[in-house]
């Protein structure tokens, strides 16, 4: 599994209510007994290697919460404000408890105004800004609090987490040391240090940071899974494992810590272990996305089907996480279910719209389902957010190809070499091209500058072969294709080719044998087989030749009948997705009439039954389909 920097992001769990400054009311008290001060939870999805939960956003919402301890190590005995800044002032609180955040901040202002020594007015002017998003209005406020109290380790703390937000980093870590050297006794001023020093990718003094956090509390939970995720983002997962088995110790039903401990044995190569622990974490919170992802993940070798199932979860659960669309629609390819890709990926593309490799994962998808049009306007629109990425050029081309486009095909070709000269992939698809184009010199030319990049092309040795052939170059054509199945032993075109050229050459025996060999990787290329028994024939065994010309007849009938299926399956597609049930119905019962074992024609019906209502036949068609094809499984409900 790939590194996991940026997995492992803070675990956040509490949110706040706007706090008063206890120091500076009437009446000194605790912060953790003030009425306005009670957090809520609040749980974030962990953050995936491709799609982290910015550090930043996260220490936003958790610096606040280190007031209700920092704050209990003084009490102030100031006066309270002037009887009209006290009225203002106890408006402004009247206007928080009931959510009206444009009356209290108009409430503190004027308490500000009225009486500007006044910290506890300046904090909470400072606060309601910060709600509102009103970032760099409210950090005046806050380094005006500092000033009035410089010894009160929460002022710093306040003024930290608006420099955060402001993206003041290096201004908000100088704070957070502040507050540190204030209370250096309290394991939540250097949790916010540590956190902040995270977001920065000062990753060793962040673990700094979160050892004496542990130390000064060896009991909280939360405090070892965040110390083992930062272990884990630089790789040291032996040091990160047993800080997660620590946190599993304190509290069994802490979800964050199994997750975290899953996805650390799986990078040790403990796999079992790692699905038993992101097992566990799905028991405690089964709408955990992430843990459904990591799960379908490792799941890929050994149980598609269970794969599938999480990858689908955990969509359902984040469908606006365009990473998680996309690595569905790569195994919905792999699985063969091109329709429901091409809906992952167009959700990536909503998500993401300034994002090239969005772009072409759609064109790549809409280009396998044979809607080329559709497909050119993705590369495009790829090409024109990357223009220096020549891969996007190349699949253009690929596109036009397809189309019979042969000068527009060339010209993305041409135009890809003139970004990368030395991939060998781009001249083999120029040379096609070229050769489609009946541009036979060139072609050739291209296809020796493609094995001269890469020797072992084998695609390019047989294509180079057939072209030679075709030109009348016997021996050169025969030396390709050898080499072409040297590089890929298992290549059945490549045999079969063989021996039609060395039939031509009058070289029967090996002919025959090459033939064989075609016949035994692909038992039912039809053309293989007829053309061994012209060949036998040749050889006076006519027995043999025989048995290859049925076998040859008989193969070449069921591909006329696949052939039939495949246009009527293509046709109810059509009809389905303009709205014409029964006209889909009937192409896909035609389908299924010409070869009773095309699985998609049954999967398609089974989609257009279920439309129409007919959920119980609709079931028989999923289940015929799933059995003749497993990775055709019916749509989730």
């Amino acid at each position: 599994m790939a590194s996991l920097t940026g997995m492992f992001s803070a675990q956040v769990h509490d949110s706040f209510k706007i706090e008063e400054m206890p120091e500076l009311t009437a009446k000194p008290q605790p912060a953790w007994e003030k009425s306005c001060a009670l957090p809520t939870r609040l749980s974030f999805l962990r953050g995936l290697r491709f799609s982290a939960i910015s550090w930043i956003i996260a220490i936003w919402i958790i610096a606040i919460l280190i007031i209700a301890i920092l704050s209990g190590v003084a009490v102030c005995q100031a006066k309270p404000p002037a009887a009209t800044a006290s009225s203002e002032y106890q408006r402004g609180l009247s206007a928080i408890e009931k959510g009206d955040l444009p009356t209290a901040r108009a409430a503190f202002e004027r308490a500000v105004q009225l009486t500007p020594g006044s910290a506890d007015a300046q904090n909470m002017l400072g606060q309601v800004m910060l709600l509102q998003g009103d970032v760099q209005g409210a950090i005046p406020h806050f380094r005006t609090v500092t000033k009035l109290k410089p010894t009160l380790p929460v002022a710093h703390a306040y003024l930290a987490q608006a420099l955060e937000s402001n993206r003041q980093m290096e201004d908000a870590i100088a704070e957070f040391r502040v507050a540190v050297q204030l209370a250096p006794k309290q394991p939540e001023a250097h949790r916010a240090l540590g956190r902040a020093l995270g977001a920065q990718q000062k990753t060793d003094q962040a673990i700094e940071e979160f050892k004496e956090a542990v130390r000064l509390a060896p009991e909280q939970a939360q405090l070892h899974d965040e110390l083992g995720s930062l272990w884990a983002q630089k790789s040291e997962f032996t040091a990160a494992e047993p800080e997660f088995r620590h946190a599993i110790k304190i509290d069994a039903k802490y979800e964050p810590a199994f997750f975290h401990l899953g996805v650390t044995l799986s990078n040790l190569g403990e796999n079992v272990k790692a699905l038993e622990a992101l097992d566990q974490a799905l028991q405690l919170d089964p709408n955990d996305a992430a843990a459904w992802f990591y799960r379908g993940k490792m799941l890929e070798v050994q149980n598609p089907d269970e794969t599938l199932r999480s990858y689908e979860r955990a969509t359902a659960l984040k469908p606006d996480l365009p990473e998680l669309q996309t690595r569905f629609g790569f195994w919905l390819q792999r699985r063969g279910d091109p329709e429901r890709a091409i809906v992952a990926f167009r959700k990536s593309v909503e998500l993401t719209p300034q994002d090239p490799e969005a772009h072409n994962n759609l064109g790549l998808a809409l280009l396998q389902h044979g809607e080329g049009d559709l497909a050119i306007k993705e590369f495009q629109t790829a090409i024109k957010l990357r223009p220096e990425d020549g891969a996007f050029q190349q699949n253009l081309g690929t596109t036009y190809l397809q189309k019979a486009d042969f000068d527009a095909a060339i010209g993305e070709f041409r135009g890809a070499l003139k970004l990368d000269p030395e991939k060998a992939s781009l001249h083999y698809d120029l040379a096609l091209a070229l050769k489609l184009k009946d541009e036979l010199p060139a072609a050739i030319a291209e296809w020796k500058e493609s094995l001269r990049l890469d020797p072992k092309l084998a695609d390019a040795h047989y294509s180079l072969g057939v072209t030679l052939w075709q030109s009348g170059d016997f021996p050169a054509a025969a030396e390709q294709l050898q080499l072409a199945i040297q590089n890929q032993p298992d290549y059945a075109e490549a045999y079969y080719t063989l021996g039609t050229v060395l039939k031509q050459m009058d070289k029967l025996p090996d002919a025959a044998d090459a033939l064989h060999q075609a016949i035994r990787l692909q038992p039912d290329f039809a053309g293989a087989h007829t053309t061994l028994a012209a060949v036998l024939r040749q050889l006076g065994d006519t027995r043999d030749a025989a048995a290859e010309s049925k076998a040859g007849a008989e193969i070449g009938k069921e591909k006329t009948n696949q052939q039939a299926a495949t246009f009527a399956t293509n046709s109810g597609h059509r009809l389905l997705a303009v709205g014409d049930l029964d006209g889909a119905i009937s192409q896909f019962r035609a389908a299924i009439a010409a070869m009773p074992t095309f699985p998609s024609a049954h999967y398609q019906l089974g989609l257009a039954l279920t439309q129409k209502g007919e959920k119980e036949e609709a079931a028989k068609e999923f289940q015929k389909a799933a059995e003749l094809d497993p990775r055709l499984t019916p749509p989730a409900r």
